[in-house]
């Protein structure tokens, strides 16, 4: 019975527009007296992102209809990049072709240097979001690895690496917690419940997450209201509601409602409403390039929004949805890790995801002088996410999808 490598993957998302403090005013300033600047190696790979969180989306999609839905798709696909320095063979193969990569039209290097300027991109200090993403390297201290493998996955992933006793399963399940919880500042905790014995080595990716909405909402128009779970389920939800202008369109393709929510800073999250019973329509009919097309091209209209809060999360093994993606050697025995050490074969034994979301109101605290805007004398029309609706959230000098997600129930944790 060989060894095993356990791999954790761990992910928060907090996305609570809090109180102006929690951010330097400072920095605001310093941003946005700053061109945006491009960077080629990322958006090099920001296509096959795109490709890879639908895929991913429509694998869980397909497993339930009636469960909410989050994940990080940069989050999952850091970590599988990561991993694939330390691959061969098929096993190497299957990672990149899963994760949408065609090594005829792309090579390695540009991959990893995408990754590399990704994640140089998404920790950027002085940010008006806060964004941090972290990667951990948990290794047995009887475990030699591979110099090349452990200084390219430092260099290129930002890895921090750890010696750790595997043998002490409770010593180790709480060194990897406490480096989650510190790098979710507490939202994530006892993640990792339970850890195999022969585990070896345990990879550990985190992405966290706080965005201020350019245009908050005011506490006090929060009322409950319905929110219609299916046909004949209906939940009470804390409703949001704001009147003025939004960038939202219906799209006929999709028959959905487009609603597109700037954060300060340079991210913008895009909610899709879908008409009754056009949720299915929806999820098989959208693609990368109609995505961005909402981006490219926007809109203001005068609308009255209704937008429930919500706190949400999601919580996937991902071994079986990798697996229907077509990555299946690296949790089996034909595992071929050679590349991360020669000690012993090693293989996957456990891959897990978990991502928070919170959605409130709070943005500025200088909302209602900031953000007065011209209205028309008729009342404008009102749209109301009051049934299941998708999530895409997109962070712009990358061109990536920091989040996807689907919404059945905001009463549902």
């Amino acid at each position: 019975m060989p060894s095993s490598i356990s791999w954790g993957l761990l992910l928060l998302a907090s996305l609570s527009c809090l109180a102006a403090g929690s951010l330097a005013e400072d920095a605001q300033e310093t941003d946005a007296s700053k061109p945006d600047q491009e960077h080629p190696a990322c958006h090099k790979i920001a296509p096959n992102l795109a490709e890879f969180a639908l895929s991913l989306y429509r694998v869980l999609a397909h497993e339930s209809n009636t469960t909410n839905i989050f994940f990080s798709p940069v989050s999952i696909a850091t970590a599988l990049a990561s991993l694939s320095l330390g691959t061969k063979a098929d096993t190497h193969t299957q990672i990149m072709e899963g994760l949408g990569f065609n090594l005829t039209e792309i090579s390695e290097a540009d991959i990893h240097q995408g990754f590399q300027h990704l994640l140089q991109n998404l920790n950027k200090p002085n940010s008006q979001l806060q964004l941090t993403t972290g990667n951990g390297l948990f290794i047995d201290h009887n475990l030699k690895l591979l110099d090349k493998f452990l200084e390219d996955v430092k260099n290129l992933y930002h890895s921090e690496a750890f010696s750790t006793d595997f043998t002490n399963t409770d010593e180790a399940k709480k060194q990897i917690n406490t480096y989650v919880e510190k790098g979710t500042q507490g939202k994530i905790v006892d993640l990792v419940k339970d850890l195999n014995r022969d585990s070896i080595l345990a990879l550990v990716n985190y992405i966290f997450f706080k965005g201020k909405w350019e245009k908050p909402f005011e506490v006090d128009h929060t009322k409950e209201e319905d929110f219609h779970v299916d046909q004949v389920t209906i939940v009470r939800v804390p409703m949001m509601n704001r009147m003025g202008m939004f960038d939202l369109h219906y799209c006929s393709t999709l028959a959905s409602w487009v609603l597109q929510m700037d954060y300060l800073g340079n991210a913008t999250a895009i909610f899709l409403l879908p008409d009754e019973g056009k949720l299915q329509h929806l999820e098989d009919t959208i693609t990368k390039e109609i995505l961005a097309k909402f981006l490219k091209n926007r809109e203001s209209s005068s609308i009255n929004l209704h937008f429930p809060k919500l706190n949400i999360s999601g919580t996937m093994d991902l071994k079986p949805v990798l697996t229907r993606l077509g990555i299946t050697n690296v949790f089996s025995d034909k595992a071929d890790l050679s590349g991360i050490t020669e000690d012993a074969p090693l293989r996957v034994s456990q891959a897990l995801h978990k991502a928070v979301l919170t959605i409130d109101e709070r943005g500025t605290e200088a909302a209602g002088a900031t953000f007065l805007e011209m209205m028309p004398m008729s009342l404008p029309p009102e749209v109301k996410f009051n049934r299941p609706f998708l999530v895409v959230i997109i962070e712009h000098s990358t061109k990536s999808p920091l989040f996807v997600g689907k919404v059945v129930n905001p009463t549902k944790p």
